[in-house]
């Protein structure tokens, strides 16, 4: 008898039952007049309402994270609604809190990023394009802003901009790398001034950071204005608020700043708002969304982008340090298939067991459990079970886990039973949430020079030997701190693969050296960005894009997305 195929992520959500958004919002205690629906199922949280609501002292801030990401899948987003789920099974008032997918992954290499089979959030169709509109407002924000700055330049220039030293580039939310550098304003003279130009990806805007680290609508203009979009020919900086342009983005953005309301397939509540890249960006959805959540729900889960060496890192030193969050516990999620090639097993031969090269890929799931007790935060690892794995290889994993690391691995099958697959975890986290634990800290203080943060980053985090300044970083970092910005978090962009700066150099390299080739300032956001290797903020598509599996087939449904 022939055995019917899985079903795919997106058939299991198109046979999925959807309560009306009003019904989820009961779970919260969230009335009708507090939602602007789109559509009938997701909806927007009045702010107004949520900053009226009491904080919560018990609140339990969770964070997924996961190893290096690998080819072969680690289903970081898949645990965090399965997690989340698993928790309401046994009696804990939950709710996830997401990103927004940007469209350049879903059209170019990861396609959709909503979760999948059992563990979803939908409908996955909408979160996965336009959504609610919240990206087409930070790219439409970010681009007022750049037209602003070559009108002011077309009509006189009053601010004594230099166009050479003009940061701001413009936004896209698609890979595209051929508008990576660009001329503007050809075509003579009523065109404008040309200058050297460029696009950034939406989710790498400094715009998207602002909009996720604000804690308000006020707060939010008053950090647009602290932008700086570029320099005077003395060097001194002209800002966002110097061309009176806040006022105006901020409008854009009035509405995108309520989050977004949607359910998991089992019908319990999650927010899906802003959508940082962790390899460019800081990598967290809002605070705004975080600190609601915390609010309505007992136990919040939230995951942060890619490996805990970007995504984690940057949560710890950036988003709970600037928004005052003491996340509770950690997950580190991992597979076998993913820590077998990170032991050194190409993809096309993962099918098999291979106990030696699982034992070697370990060493990254040790690095990252450790760097994340190091900000005495308690761990818990989530194995994300697939069907080839072995009972041999399950085990090893937990041997390696509570002999070498001293925690609990945990095999969740969330994917195929949803809820009831992940409830072994959520009950190892309630445990580590609710017991005794060493208190949340910081890698490092305010006060450490800017050089001497990366250097800690590298050197504690990435297992490096030291950074390699080449001499513009070198003197940019001075000049950032001579004008005050020296007690800014670092905000590290680098390949999402590796420990290093060499996305093919797997497992948990030591000893080498960081280059760090530029650096840039993001006074709104509040960090300061330091880019390392080859790390692009335009990415681009890949050779066979996902964009060309995409279509809408006879009865007018999406395919391929997933």
């Amino acid at each position: 008898m022939e055995i019917p195929p899985m079903p795919t992520d997106i058939e299991i959500a198109r046979a999925a039952r959807l309560l009306p958004i009003q019904q989820v919002a009961d779970r919260l205690a969230i009335p009708a007049e507090a939602l602007s629906p789109h559509g009938r199922h997701i909806a927007k949280v009045d702010l107004d309402w949520l900053d009226a609501r009491p904080e919560r002292a018990n609140g339990k801030l969770i964070l997924i994270s996961a190893i290096n990401p690998t080819p072969a899948g680690e289903g970081k987003t898949t645990t965090t609604v399965g997690l989340g789920d698993g928790l309401n099974l046994i009696g804990k008032r939950t709710m996830i809190c997401l990103r927004e997918p940007s469209l350049g992954p879903c059209f170019g290499v990861k396609g959709g990023a909503a979760g999948g089979g059992h563990a979803q959030i939908v409908p996955m169709e909408q979160i996965n394009l336009h959504f609610t509109g919240d990206f087409h407002a930070i790219t439409s924000a970010h681009n007022l802003l750049s037209a602003l700055i070559d009108n002011h330049i077309y009509w006189g220039n009053a601010l004594g901009l230099d166009s050479r030293r003009i940061v701001w580039r413009r936004a896209l939310d698609m890979n595209d790398r051929s508008l990576r550098a660009i001329n503007s304003s050809l075509g003579g003279v009523k065109n404008g001034f040309p200058r050297e130009d460029g696009f950034d990806i939406t989710v790498a805007s400094e715009v998207m950071a602002v909009f996720c680290l604000a804690s308000g609508l006020r707060d939010l203009e008053e950090r647009l204005g602290r932008i700086v979009i570029g320099y005077r020919h003395d060097r001194t900086p002209v800002t966002a608020a110097d061309l009176q342009a806040p006022g105006a983005m901020a409008v854009l953005l009035k509405d995108a700043l309520q989050p977004n309301l949607v359910q998991t397939l089992e019908g319990n509540p999650a927010f899906v708002h802003g959508g940082p890249f962790a390899n460019i960006a800081h990598g967290c959805n809002s605070v705004i969304a975080t600190k609601a959540a915390l609010k309505l729900a007992d136990y919040v889960v939230t995951e942060a982008g890619f490996g805990a060496d970007l995504g984690a890192e940057k949560f710890f030193n950036i988003k709970c340090r600037k928004a005052g969050l003491d996340p509770a516990a950690a997950v580190i999620v991992a597979t076998v298939r993913a820590l077998k090639m990170h032991g050194g097993v190409p993809k096309d031969a993962l099918g098999a067991e291979n106990t030696a090269a699982l034992e070697a890929g370990l060493v990254n799931l040790e690095r990252h459990v450790r760097n994340v007790q190091g900000f005495g935060v308690p761990v818990v690892v989530a194995i994300n079970h697939f069907t080839g794995d072995t009972p041999a290889e399950h085990e090893l994993i937990k041997q390696f886990c509570a002999a070498r690391l001293g925690v609990e691995a945990i095999i969740c099958r969330h994917w195929a039973d949803g809820s009831a697959g992940s409830a072994d975890l959520a009950r190892a986290v309630v445990a580590l949430a609710e017991g005794q634990r060493e208190g949340f800290r910081p890698l490092y203080p305010d006060a450490m020079p800017l050089a001497e943060k990366i250097r800690t980053i590298a050197t504690r985090i990435y297992g490096a030997a030291d950074i390699a300044l080449d001499a513009k970083a070198s003197d940019r970092l001075a000049e950032l701190e001579a004008a005050g910005y020296g007690h800014l978090p670092i905000c590290v962009a680098k390949t999402q693969y590796s420990f290093s700066a060499n996305p093919a150099l797997r497992g948990a390299p030591s000893g080498h050296v960081v280059p760090v080739r530029d650096i840039t300032l993001s006074a709104g956001a509040g960090f300061v960005v330091a880019i390392c290797g080859d790390i692009m903020r335009m990415p681009g598509l890949p050779r066979s894009p996902a964009a060309e599996r995409i279509h809408i087939d006879a009865a007018g449904r999406i395919e391929g997305l997933f």
